[in-house]
Order: C-alpha cells, then sequence, then structure tokens
C-alpha cells in the first residue's frame, strides 16, 4: 500500500498532544479541557454537549458539494465519511447530571440525512460503531479521543462493500494490504496523557489498545497506481490500521494523505490536490473522512485550525478549481 508520509504527520501517539492542545488552546487550560466521566471515560470538553451550528453544518455540506462536483467533472469519485462524536455512542459514561442536548443526540443522523439530500455518496458509521461493541470490543478507547482499530477496521470494511457496490476499479485484484498479526500495548489514552494531572491520570490507568503489527512492505513509498486515495486525520492514520484494511478488503492498493486534526479536513484535501502525486496519477475515487464534532467548521477556522490549515475561503474554493 502506497502512502505519502511527511515529517508534519508524526506517529500516534505523539501527534496527538499537539493536535489536542491545540483543539483546548493552551497546556494551562489543559484540566478543562477533558470530561472525567464514569469508570475512568474521558471526554473532550471541546466538542460542546448542548449546542450544534446548524448553519455551519449546512455550509459544510455545500462546500463538500461543490467539491464532490469538480472531481465528477474531473472523472473522479467521492466518498465522504464523517466519524460520529464519542459522548453520543456513551451517555451512560458521562458524569452524573452530565446530559445531552436532544440537538447533539440527534445531529450525526441529521447530517447523514443532508448530505444524503445533496447527492453526496456517504456511509452511516454509527450502526458500524454500535455492533463493534461486544464483548471487550469498544467501538472507542476508554480515556482516548479516537476510536478503536476494531472500529477503524469495521469501517474500512463497509467502505470496501460501499465502493465495490458502487464503482468498478481498475487495476488487477492482488495488490492488496497484508495485515500483521493482532498484538495489546497497554498505554495511557490521550486524553488522559496531556490534560490531567500525573494524580488524576494514575487514578484513571491504561487502556488496552489491541492492534496490528504492521507489515513494513505496506508503509512504504511503491510505484503501483492506486485507484483508491483516503484523505483524513488521525482517525484513519496507519496505527489504527483503516487505510490497511481498506486495501486488504478492496485488493488494490490504497493510497493516504493524513495530517494531525489540527490541520483541518480543507488543507489536508488541499494538500493532496496540489501534491505531485496527483498530477501524475488521478485516483478513480477519493475517500474523505471528517469527524462530528468539528464537520462545522470550515476552512477559516482560524479558532480551530494551526496556522497550516486556517485559509480564507475564497482563496480555498480557488485553489481547489485551479488543482482540478
Amino acid at each position: 500500500m502506497k502512502a505519502a508520509v511527511h515529517p508534519a504527520r508524526r506517529a500516534w501517539p505523539s501527534c496527538v498532544a499537539a493536535v489536542l492542545l491545540s483543539l483546548s488552546g493552551t497546556a494551562a487550560q489543559a484540566a478543562s479541557a477533558v470530561i472525567v466521566g464514569q469508570d475512568g471515560w474521558l471526554f473532550p470538553a471541546w466538542e460542546s454537549l448542548s449546542q450544534v451550528d446548524n448553519a455551519g453544518l449546512a455550509r459544510s455540506t455545500t462546500l463538500v458539494r461543490q467539491v464532490q462536483q469538480r472531481l465528477a467533472q474531473a472523472r473522479i469519485e467521492l466518498v465522504v465519511l464523517v466519524v460520529p462524536m464519542k459522548a453520543p455512542l456513551y451517555v451512560a459514561r458521562l458524569p452524573q447530571g452530565q446530559a445531552l442536548s436532544p440537538a447533539v443526540s440527534q445531529r450525526y443522523e441529521r447530517l447523514q440525512g443532508e448530505l444524503n439530500k445533496a447527492g453526496l455518496t456517504t456511509l452511516d458509521i454509527k450502526p458500524i460503531l454500535q455492533r463493534t461493541e461486544h464483548g471487550e470490543q469498544t467501538a472507542f478507547y476508554r480515556a482516548d479521543y479516537h476510536w478503536t482499530a476494531w472500529s477503524a477496521e469495521n469501517t474500512a470494511d463497509a467502505t470496501a462493500q460501499l465502493i465495490n457496490q458502487r464503482y468498478r476499479l481498475t487495476g488487477a485484484p492482488g495488490g492488496g494490504a497484508v495485515l500483521g498479526e493482532w498484538f495489546d500495548k497497554r498505554a495511557f489514552g490521550d486524553l488522559a496523557a496531556n490534560f490531567l494531572p500525573a494524580i488524576k491520570r494514575k487514578a484513571i490507568g491504561r487502556d488496552i489498545y489491541t492492534v496490528r503489527h504492521q507489515v513494513e512492505k505496506d508503509l512504504l513509498i511503491d510505484d503501483a497506481p492506486a485507484p483508491v486515495q483516503v484523505i483524513g486525520n488521525s482517525f484513519v492514520q496507519p496505527y489504527l490500521g483503516f487505510t490497511q484494511k481498506l486495501s486488504n478488503a478492496l485488493d488494490r492498493p490504497v493510497n493516504l494523505t493524513w495530517n494531525p486534526g489540527d490541520v483541518g479536513p480543507w488543507a489536508t484535501l488541499l494538500q493532496y490536490l496540489e501534491s505531485p502525486d496527483f498530477a501524475e496519477h488521478k485516483p478513480q475515487v477519493i475517500v474523505w473522512q471528517f469527524n462530528e464534532g468539528q464537520f462545522h467548521l470550515g476552512p477559516d477556522a482560524t479558532a480551530q485550525w494551526n496556522a497550516k490549515g486556517v485559509i480564507s475561503l475564497n482563496l480555498w474554493q480557488q485553489r481547489i478549481q485551479k488543482a482540478l
């Protein structure tokens, strides 16, 4: 599997500290950046549990639709993946007296409806995550911002099914990634490690991360053309296995461009479309990953994205049009 790797895309979980600190403000504000729930479950406080920016959701949906139309003119298909927010899946784990507003509880389903109404190809991920919850398997890590490797792989399987149902990929089968064996690693979740003082972090304790060993040949850059390109943040990074599983399920090479979450999806898409990789080889399908809690934020969200990720809306649209 060919994957574009840049210095800014540090290996998880080292990139998470910078990402989350930027999302919450500064390290001095870390104590207020985490909601401590039942049984040591942690939730990011910067994702509101009460308010929904409907105007922002509508603007972002329109922008994604415009990208889809421009890609279609270049004969490139777009699949939109929005990862659900953690808190609505674990309402029973929230602190006593802490509730979700009806607007937040219903936002993901409403957003899926709006994406479908806009004619976008999207995948309803929430039922996949709910089915992931059984036995020892959870959809999200207890003290971490991220979904688990089980969620990443189950979503990748469903994404592959969607792509195979809708599109006929070029190239012969046999170029899929080889998956490594599963292993367990104990570590503090990123929300605990980066935002709690030592005494509270110790009380929360470490989580068990069940992930796959990385097969070295699948992490090297090669010249095999890939019909599918994944663009997103640390939820689709190699550590959690989304792209490898997608490649394995499609039995085709899959390319990956990802950045830490504070760069944002808009700048990451632009980075790929302006890259030599895109100029030299156009994919058949782009899989563009978002997070529900950030979907309402546009390219010019200066309070959310870092300097690399912020760009005025007009300039972003101009550069997208030029790249395509």
